[in-house]
């Protein structure tokens, strides 16, 4: 609209008056007489009227502004009945009614003119309704499905089944199955399709209605309308799940207009005659010359008009178009918007041409377009991101053929590994590179780098757009527009994040991907171009988010959890802590109010509530009805409540305040804060509020990049690890193909000559081989160039090194960590494993930089050291590190090794198994766990002491096999990678933790050693949980095998359940790896167990040996249950087998009977034979012999049929068979001595609880007996009595002819 009153303003020195001819023709000024004339023939009134000379008032460019305002002036009558003819009734500005004219769940457009159904059949009408005369409107199909398009009054209710023209008094056209509606349905008219525009006709003067179809009629649809006192019709329409239109109520000229019907919205009157009045003056300038030399006005034809530059005539079309654009501003902006939309559709459908030129093309007309300063704010505010999946610019498919995109003659020559480089992976042989082989593979890099050329221009182009929104500097006339694409592009990550939005709306994984990266270079290029005019600022390469971001409530998190848990119940229990380190006091009466039930609440002003459901809420931006400033962003509205005015002071902390000097602090939605509520007046300020002293005083960098920075982490942890994970699926097809190719080759040289059939069948199949690996090598060329290049791997690791800074900061702030966000952790664990395991063998995560490696910022930026936290530092420095790689792997294991069993992570039980997978991880690899032990000694310790804690209430599994971990390497038998009788198998990923050579931690081991010997409870706590978890397991591992046993032996056809075979083989892995941390823990520290002046090693070893000879038994039998089951190798149960568990079990007792100390072994022996299940044979099985040998006769070779430890020399060594040998021999003499000295004891005098012992302790105050060893078990879980359950205060020996006993320990 025009603006009145508003001109242009020229100072009278630029443009003076002249007389003088000479200078005229210089210049091109003319006199005042003939600009006086010429501007009076340009903007003469609307009557042309031409009154006398002498009464016109002299114009010149100075009076020339309030003349215009004159002659543009609209009769206020004009104005005032514009919206009030007879015939309708409602608003002259004609809208869909989402305050109640609806039905189900409807997404409506912000402009209150599109819709899209987001439920089974919802309906919607419009404001406005007529009931006389003759109206029209129109409809653009967006989408072909079951939609029913027509006319209803304000009485017809519809409902999830019932629609449009299902009623009474409505009246629709269903384009989809060709059908009229009215209650009944008949065939009319013709199929609509995406794109088509329906025109909706009423004529109630004769009562009919009718439809058009792209301005052809369909005809006459229906008669006789009700027509009368109380009957007016609205525009209304009924739409199923994902069907989408948008209506034209004449708020634009309609598509295909109808003689004698009228738009429901009347076109702007005002402003159509004063664009007719400005383009009438545009044409006289046209038609209309200047002869400054001659003094006078020369007409002349429009087409023979030329623009030679003359002042004069600029200045006056400066003026008309001064007054004329404003009023172009919606047809521009339709146009801005249908021009972008298509844009957007040909580059995403484009073919992929060998050049990309395509590409390249549409993305440079968009670079063209976003300069514009004006288009670009209009473009991020209303399109980029409301109407289109703007992420699409910064996508670049992949070509569906290889042909399509010319790959074949940019990559002519194929090659692929012959095997994989990556860590963990083993080669039954490695063989030299051929000479051909060589020429291959630099022939294919040469063609894989002349893509990545290719790709490299497009990513540029993309990384401009990016730079574009980015821009901060336009701040003139409005808001810059990086602080448009912030508001926008938090609403992009609530829509991913919480999946409350619009389905379709979601950013697909693949486009999230290449998103992210051109978001990084831009954000990178930003952050080091304010460090170079800022020189206090930080470098990207030491970005980090402050924590004070998580908790003063100025960033929305969509109500992801927070590593302390909900963020209503931190702010609670830590009000204390936030306002002595940070500052920040909340209101006890706030908190008060923001209960559970608070925060499920979607809180509105009475009125408004009452009058618009929720269901038809605007997709984005403002609605003309007032609202809360949290109903645009839910989340924000209702958790961060607590910071609202009433709510937060923030005392500032360079220097003490008093209480008067308290600041009030607003907490604003994402659509409401400006530039200052983000950057703030001053640096601490904005989203910097609540500083911690253990932050540093100077900026980082701008917020708004912090705010960025943020939501790049979160689209990382939302989708980009899934799709860098999917896409090595690729690499893996290529390793199997060529894996296949090589197979055939083999059998094609073995194949003999005669055998012609086989030899063409070889043939036919190493083509097919062949030719996929050719094209699959070519598309994983395209895969790499794309997503894995070099650049994408530093990226990666920059986000990495951002986490690691953050946690660093966050974790200095006590109690306050507990505030940030759980992705932060989860981001720093999967970009590490996407560094490991994604990006090779192409790249090493060894190549990558690091500040001692004198690592250049992006945009050749040179950054200068300090990037690492004071404690980072401190550890890098103290271990000399000097390369990236290993410097991030120290600071990710130190984080770890701190958080895994941190206090202060309480939030979702998947965090802490995450923390502690990948710990478990970490220690597999030899680089990841030489750097675990390179952390400072203080939080190694400190890191085994939580590792060594009781397992009750902790992931007990994950931490065993972490200590398993430990030792793998060490043990008896214990030197394998996968197990002897899978070897043969399919092999499984070598990639995989569990399948890692042995890499044993001595130095982590010492400090097990040390930490068990200390104390009087480490130890006996440890082992407890360690033989309560060993019997656990093993008894469910025994209880699931008979389940499954008597499965396979009925008759009828059963199936086992997949998932109770796989909870099976969990249970015998886990009891092997139990048995493993024991056998360690023997081997390490044997007095816990064999010096019995400790007051709980007799109890403890008793128990070793009851487990150990119960899973001796169970295995060992003849034909037992345990044999049968292995010997059905059902699949789940691939691990189940002899070898690990006997190996453990053989391991534990080489360490208790052969390498102990004398008196050790002595005890071991006696505890281990007065056991009752104790059995010989069981030992003997260990060498394949069902009895134990004559003294002195050699042992017989073992029998192939049975088990035997002999069978495996290729994992068990001689000297540990030798070592077996002496344990077998030690155990026969001692079992024959026993048995000769053994005396029978009275059934009275055996322990009630497990007639093994005899009973040596009485319980006071009960009197009841038992044997200590039962006792003492019983005690370390339990106080109260076996058989009376009275609380046991002490426990006194007990002797059966002593008449008296003493006091030996306290309950």
């Amino acid at each position: 609209m025009a603006s009145k009153g508003t001109g242009m303003s020229f100072s009278h020195k630029s443009y003076r008056l002249t007389s003088d001819p000479e200078k005229a023709k210089v210049t091109g000024i003319v006199e005042e007489k003939l600009l006086n004339d010429y501007l009076h023939r340009i903007f003469s009134s609307p009557d042309h009227a031409s009154p006398a000379a002498t009464s016109r008032k002299l114009l010149n460019f100075q009076n020339l502004p309030e003349h215009l305002d004159q002659l543009l002036q609209v009769d206020s009558e004009d104005e005032e009945s514009q919206g009030q003819d007879e015939g309708r009734l409602g608003p002259s500005i004609v809208v869909l009614d989402h305050t109640g004219g609806f039905e189900g769940l409807l997404l409506v457009d912000d402009d209150l003119l599109g819709v899209i159904g987001h439920s089974n059949f919802g309906t919607i009408r419009s404001t406005t309704c007529v009931y006389k005369g003759k109206w029209v409107y129109e409809v653009l199909i967006s989408s072909q499905g079951l939609m029913q398009i027509g006319w209803c009054t304000i009485n017809c209710r519809f409902n999830q089944e019932e629609g449009v023209g299902d009623t009474h008094n409505s009246y629709a056209y269903d384009g989809n199955r060709v059908r009229k509606w009215n209650v009944t349905t008949t065939n009319y008219g013709k199929a609509w399709a995406a794109g088509d525009i329906v025109s909706c006709l009423i004529d109630l003067d004769d009562g009919t209605l009718s439809f058009c179809l792209n301005g052809v009629s369909l005809g006459t649809a229906f008669e006789n309308l009700s027509r009368g006192l109380g009957m007016a019709y609205f525009p209304a329409i009924s739409l199923s799940f994902k069907e989408s239109v948008a209506f034209n109520f004449g708020s634009r000229p309609l598509r295909y207009p109808v003689a004698g019907y009228r738009p429901l919205q009347d076109p702007p009157r005002a402003d159509l005659v004063r664009a007719q009045r400005l383009l009438g003056c545009f044409r006289a300038v046209l038609s209309m010359e200047l002869d400054p030399v001659e003094g006078r006005l020369v007409e002349k034809e429009n087409s023979e008009w030329q623009l030679q530059g003359q002042p004069t005539i600029l200045l006056t079309l400066a003026h008309i178009f001064h007054h004329f654009a404003p009023l172009l501003d919606y047809e521009v902006q339709d146009c801005l918007k249908q021009l972008m939309m298509s844009l957007l559709r040909l580059y995403r459908f484009s073919p992929i041409v060998p050049d990309l030129g395509l590409q390249i093309h549409y993305l440079r007309l968009t670079i063209a377009i976003l300069r514009h300063q004006k288009s670009r704010k209009f473009l991020l505010s209303n399109v980029l991101f409301d109407v289109l999946r703007s992420v699409v610019f910064f996508y670049i498919k992949s070509p569906l053929r290889v042909e399509e995109a010319g790959l074949q003659e940019l990559i002519p020559t194929t090659w692929w590994p012959h095997r994989s480089s990556r860590e963990g992976k083993e080669s039954k042989e490695v063989r030299e590179e051929t000479a051909e082989e060589r020429l291959r593979r630099r022939a294919y890099e040469r063609g894989c780098q002349r893509l990545k050329k290719r790709i490299e221009v497009v990513e540029e182009l993309q990384v401009q757009i990016l730079k574009l929104l980015l821009n901060n500097k336009d701040d003139n006339g409005g808001e810059a527009s990086r602080y448009i694409f912030l508001t926008k592009f938090r609403k992009f990550l609530q829509e991913n994040a919480s999946g409350r939005g619009n389905v379709p709306m979601l950013c697909p994984p693949e486009y999230m991907v290449c998103f992210l990266h051109r978001l990084i270079s831009a954000l990178r290029y930003y952050w080091d171009e304010y460090k170079a005019s800022n020189p206090r600022a930080s470098f990207s390469e030491e970005a980090y988010i402050p924590p004070q971001v998580f908790y003063n409530g100025k960033v929305d998190y969509f109500d992801l959890q927070r590593l302390g848990g909900l963020l209503s119940h931190l702010r609670k229990t830590l009000k204390d802590d936030l306002a002595s380190k940070a500052n920040i006091l909340i209101d006890p009466l706030e908190l008060q109010a923001a209960t559970m039930d608070d925060l499920d609440e979607d809180e509105e002003p009475a009125p408004a509530a009452a009058q618009r459901p929720m269901q038809a809420l605007p997709m984005g931006g403002a609605l003309p009805l007032p609202r809360p400033g949290w109903l645009s962003s839910p989340t924000l509205g209702r958790a961060n409540r607590f910071l609202s005015t009433a709510a937060v002071s923030l005392m500032t902390p360079r220097r003490p305040l008093s209480a008067m000097e308290k600041v009030k602090v607003r907490t604003l939605s994402v659509e409401q804060r400006t530039r200052e509520d983000i950057e703030g007046s001053h640096w601490n300020e904005g989203l910097l509020l609540g500083r911690p002293p253990e932050e540093p005083e100077q900026p980082l960098t701008e917020n708004s990049l912090l705010e960025i920075l943020d939501g790049a982490i979160m689209m990382y942890n939302l989708s980009v690890h899934q799709q860098l994970g999917k896409m090595v699926g690729v690499s893996d097809d290529v390793n199997e193909y060529a894996m296949a190719l090589r197979d055939t080759e083999d059998k094609l040289r073995r194949c003999p000559k005669g055998r012609k059939d086989i030899l063409a069948e070889l043939s036919k199949s190493q083509k097919v081989f062949s030719e996929k690996l050719d094209h699959l090598s070519r598309r994983l060329a395209w895969v790499h160039a794309t997503l894995y290049s070099q650049e994408k791997m530093l990226d990666i690791y920059w986000l990495l090194r951002v986490c690691l800074r953050t946690i660093e900061h966050g974790d200095r702030t006590g109690p306050l960590f507990a505030f940030m966000p759980e992705f932060y952790l989860n981001v720093a664990i999967n970009s590490y494993s996407a560094l490991k395991n994604y990006f090779g063998p192409v790249h090493s995560m060894e190549e990558l930089p690091g500040p001692g490696a004198g690592f250049v910022p992006k945009d050749g930026a040179v950054g200068d050291q300090g990037a690492l936290t004071a404690g980072s530092s401190s550890v890098c420095a103290e271990m000399g590190l000097h390369s990236g790689y290993e410097e991030t792997l120290t600071r990710l294991a130190a984080i770890l090794a701190k958080h895994f069993a941190d206090t202060r992570i309480v939030g979702t039980a998947d965090i802490r198994d995450s923390l502690m997978q990948a710990l478990a991880s970490y220690v597999c690899y030899p680089h990841s766990l030489r750097a675990v032990e390179r952390i400072p000694e203080e939080q190694r310790i400190a890191m085994v002491r939580n590792l060594l804690a009781p397992y009750e209430q902790r992931p007990w599994a994950q931490t065993n096999w972490i200590l398993v971990r430990l030792w793998r390497g060490c043990g008896f038998g214990y030197r394998y990678t996968r197990l002897p009788h899978l070897l043969k198998t399919k092999p499984e990923d070598a990639n995989l933790p569990s399948l890692q050579k042995p890499c044993p931690s001595t130095l982590l081991q010492q400090h097990m050693a040390d930490l068990l010997r200390q104390g009087p409870d480490v130890a006996p706590s440890f082992l407890n949980s360690v033989l309560n978890q060993l019997n656990w397991a093993f008894s469910e591992f025994i209880g699931m095998i008979q389940e499954i046993q008597q499965a396979a032996e009925r008759l009828e056809r059963n199936f086992v359940d997949s998932r109770q075979l796989k909870v099976c083989a969990t249970c015998f892995d886990l009891s092997v790896s139990l048995l493993r941390v024991l056998e360690m823990t023997i081997t390490l520290v044997p007095e816990i167990f064999l010096d019995w002046t400790r007051p709980t090693s007799e109890m403890l070893l008793r128990r070793l040996a009851q487990l150990l000879n119960q899973v001796l038994n169970r295995v060992t039998a003849e034909r037992n249950l345990f044999d049968r089951v292995v010997t059905l190798r059902l699949p789940g149960l691939e691990s189940v087998d002899h070898y690990p568990i006997l190996v453990a079990v053989t391991g534990i007792l080489v360490q208790l009977l052969v390498h102990g100390p004398a008196s050790g072994k002595e005890k071991a022996t006696s505890v281990l034979l007065a056991d009752p299940c104790f059995q010989l044979r069981s030992i003997c099985y260990l060498l394949g012999q069902s009895e134990p040998p004559a003294p002195g006769t050699a042992l017989p070779a073992p029998d192939r049929k049975h088990f035997s430890l002999q069978s495996y020399t290729d994992y068990v060594s001689a000297e540990e068979l030798t070592q077996v040998e002496q344990m077998l021999a030690h155990l026969t003499s001692a079992s024959a001595q026993a048995a000769a000295a053994s005396l029978p004891t009275s059934e009275e005098d055996l322990c009630p609880i497990c007639y093994a012992h005899p009973i040596s302790a009485v319980f006071q105050p009960c009197g009841h007996k038992s044997c200590k060893a039962c006792i003492d078990q019983h005690l370390m879980n339990n106080k109260d009595c076996f058989f009376c359950k009275a609380t046991i205060v002490s426990v006194e020996d007990w002797e059966k002819s002593a008449n008296s006993s003493t006091t030996s320990s306290a309950a």
